[in-house]
């Protein structure tokens, strides 16, 4: 399975994904990762921070931006060159996150593109943003 090569793509093509952020995608992030901050794990004293009660590790949220490009668009095949992020907003435990990558420029003599990145829960409000630089699989 082969993704799509910059001569199948034009700026404006976009895709997404959406999941629900479940108690054991923390945990097991939490625990692949070594990550055990109380704001992911401890209900008890997340509950005493600004977010009154514990929240995805914005890492693990922004996986999903991954999936959209190696998956979908470009595709199988694509490298994962760079990633700007800027959290905006919590994920809470039984969000549902809707992350969408669009091309905003590509640059055709170096199998380049640059998609803007955007996460979003079930009310609509952006949780991460940002943008990513890929290098679609080869034309041959």
């Amino acid at each position: 399975m082969e993704g799509l090569t910059i001569d199948k793509i034009k700026i404006g093509d976009k895709v997404s994904i959406e999941k629900t952020i479940s108690e054991t995608d923390v945990y097991l992030f939490a625990g692949i990762t070594g990550d055990l901050n109380p704001a992911h794990i401890n209900q008890v004293k997340s509950e005493g921070t600004m977010f009154k009660g514990r929240i995805a590790h914005g890492i693990l949220v922004s996986g999903l931006i991954s999936a959209c490009l190696g998956m979908y668009l470009p595709g199988p095949g694509t490298i994962y060159m760079g990633q700007q992020l800027k959290f905006t907003a919590p994920v809470h435990i039984g969000d549902t996150i809707k992350a969408e990558v669009q091309v905003i420029d590509m640059n055709i003599a170096k199998n380049r593109l640059k998609l803007k990145t955007t996460c979003t829960n079930q009310l609509g409000k952006t949780v991460i943003e940002g943008e990513a630089l890929v290098m679609p699989p080869a034309v041959v």
